[in-house]
């Protein structure tokens, strides 16, 4: 083993400009929800609504899943004009409302008019159970 090098000697502050940089703190404001009407709080409950007024025009992408199936791809290949593909879940069984590809109810299909839509039976609360 040989002998152990001396460490390097610190690196000297650079020399020239030293300028000072001003700061100042910066306030965002509170999302929270608003207050109940009872408490101390509720005066102020505007510039919570006001918040979430900002956002309620983001649009949000919302899928319904009537089932899925998984095929091979020999089996993908394979499909033409009438092939039937079987999915995971029974006729009549509740289908999924995803808003943003995350599960957010659960309902039924319906016909209106000409169109397919779903009457929502159920919303998934936080903790993921369906709640009625």
């Amino acid at each position: 083993m040989g002998e152990a090098e001396p460490a390097a000697a610190p690196a000297a502050a650079p020399q020239g400009n030293n300028t000072k940089v001003g700061m100042t703190s910066v306030h965002y404001k509170n999302f929270a929800q608003e207050p109940a009407a009872d408490s101390p709080a509720a005066g102020k409950a505007q510039p919570a609504r006001d918040n979430i007024d900002l956002i309620m025009d983001v649009p949000l992408n919302v899928t319904v899943e009537l089932g899925k199936s998984k095929k091979s791809i020999k089996e993908i290949l394979a499909l033409k004009m009438g092939s039937v593909i079987v999915l995971d879940r029974l006729a009549g069984e509740m289908v999924d409302v995803l808003v943003n590809g995350k599960l957010f109810a659960k309902g039924e299909v319906v016909v209106i008019d000409d169109s397919y839509g779903v009457r929502v039976t159920g919303i998934i609360d936080k903790k993921g159970s369906l709640g009625f």
